[in-house]
């Protein structure tokens, strides 16, 4: 794999992972780990970066939440805990993903060293990852950035993806991280 790099619109896939209904209450901080995958989500829809959602079984779990903001998206629905083995997961020819979701320290962290194996350049939102306890959530974090990935947060991903203030999009996305 090549060394670290900036995020690139071109090369990127956002990725979702499991932020579903069930989860509300039991993971840490989930409120503003949902709103803030949500501010993911809407940036990458006004810079064109392609999004992927899942869902750990949809049937006992429920749905995506609301604050993720679904458009159009079809959720992935999985029983494997990383969501690149789930059927139809597909990042299209690109070589970046920008990473968020539930569990940091199972599906978020599967999702990420599979990607790794396969030469994917990994990114991980950490205000947009969480878990049920605050700890699994760090050792998540830790594990996978040691494996190769980069920690992030949205404020920056956001901001890698425009490159430049002049961009037409430029001011929609600071709409979204102020």
């Amino acid at each position: 794999m090549s060394a670290a790099r900036l995020l690139d619109r071109a090369r990127a896939v956002l990725v979702v992972v499991d932020v579903q209904e069930a989860f509300r209450g039991a993971i840490h901080e989930f409120e503003a780990t949902a709103r803030a995958a949500g501010r993911l989500v809407s940036g990458a829809r006004l810079l064109d970066v392609p999004i992927v959602v899942t869902e750990q079984y949809p049937q006992g779990l429920g749905p995506t939440v609301d604050e993720i903001g679904l458009d159009g998206e079809q959720p992935l629905a999985k029983t494997v805990f990383a969501a690149s083995r789930a059927k139809g997961f597909d990042l299209g020819g690109r070589d970046q993903v920008l990473l968020c979701g539930i569990e940091a320290h199972v599906c978020v962290s599967q999702t990420a060293h599979d990607l790794l194996d396969d030469e994917v350049e990994v990114h991980v939102a950490a205000d947009a990852t969480s878990s049920r306890r605050t700890s699994d959530r760090e050792v998540g974090l830790r594990k996978m950035e040691r494996s190769g990935a980069i920690v992030t947060s949205v404020e920056t991903a956001l901001l890698e993806l425009c490159e430049e203030s002049g961009i037409p999009e430029f001011k929609a996305v600071q709409g979204l991280i102020k």
